[in-house]
């Protein structure tokens, strides 16, 4: 989180002017042209994962997160609690039990790479971009600590680095876009993934093949693909053979993206925080003005009083 306090005013001045004007069309700040497009996505098939956590290991080695040998990744006792991703923690596997033959299921959780993310919309200073392959980045260089990514996430993935004292920033799963806008490159989850739960490319084919894979399985799979419709649509997609709510995956979220349902609301948000900052401000900077005075008329009054005092003994 590098920008400095005379960087923060002027972006500040520079939006709360334009809106001043009413030349403010972009709320969802830092969208690119192409990010309404399909882009790149992961098809997650929960019927073939075996619960080995290699994606965990791979994520936290390519992120250099705090990690642990391979070998500690087989400890199945940590499925006895449900996790959550946080800031040093991209993905996570959580187990859940088949409601029908109480088989053990197992669910990756990250971020959903939304078609239209409510993070992109809700920050005001474009630290988070929609790319055209799909991936959701973040840009610390910019970011000035709000956490409104985090409140506006249908999927509370955002976290924030409370222990980083000097330059807290918000982390989470970036598709590893850093390997995947290279051709041919993929997510470490998927690359480690030894049964082929985890399936990447453009998100239009994972859609069709998933489908497929339903239709010649109607016994095994819920009809139904998550993520083609949620929010809007999200890069990451999950098959399953149980009803996605007996995964921790809600399907209370519909399928209208979040900064349309929002899109007024934050906007107004947005312009009366600004607009409200700097009364604020000047506020501060008189107080301050007002206590120096203050302190130079008794800096003064102290030394006239020795003078005098200076005086009278002489």
């Amino acid at each position: 989180m590098g920008i400095s306090r005379r960087n923060f005013l002027i972006r500040s001045a520079a939006l709360a002017g334009a809106a001043v004007v009413g030349s403010i069309t972009k709320v969802r700040a830092g969208q690119t042209p192409d990010s309404r497009g399909e882009g790149y996505g992961v098809l997650i098939d929960t019927t073939f994962c075996n619960g080995c956590r290699k994606c965990e290991w791979a994520c936290n080695e390519w992120n250099k997160n705090p990690n642990q040998p391979i070998k500690a990744y087989e400890n199945k006792s940590v499925f006895e609690t449900y996790r959550r991703t946080h800031a040093h923690t991209f993905t996570v596997v959580n187990r859940f039990i088949n409601p029908l033959n109480a088989e053990p299921v197992y669910v990756k959780k990250q971020c959903m790479h939304c078609q239209d993310p409510a993070c992109v919309s809700a920050c005001f200073v474009e630290a988070f971009t929609k790319t055209g392959r799909g991936a959701v980045i973040y840009n610390p260089d910019v970011c000035v600590g709000c956490r409104y990514c985090m409140i506006a996430c249908p999927f509370d993935i955002p976290a924030y680095e409370y222990h980083e004292p000097v330059s807290p920033g918000v982390t989470k799963c970036t598709l590893c876009y850093d390997r995947i806008r290279r051709d041919g490159g993929l997510p470490a989850c998927v690359e480690v993934c030894p049964t082929e739960t985890l399936r990447f490319g453009p998100r239009k084919e994972l859609i069709a093949v998933a489908h497929e894979r339903i239709r010649n399985n109607l016994k095994k799979y819920v009809d139904y693909v998550y993520g083609e419709h949620e929010v809007g649509g999200t890069s990451w997609l999950y098959l399953s053979a149980v009803p996605f709510e007996e995964i921790g995956l809600r399907q209370d979220l519909g399928t209208r993206p979040i900064p349309d349902t929002g899109k007024g609301f934050m906007f107004m948000v947005k312009v009366l925080e600004i607009v409200a900052a700097w009364p604020l401000v000047f506020a501060a900077f008189h107080a301050i003005a007002r206590l120096r005075k203050k302190n130079a008329d008794t800096r003064v009054s102290a030394d006239d009083k020795n003078a005098e005092e200076h005086d009278r003994k002489s």
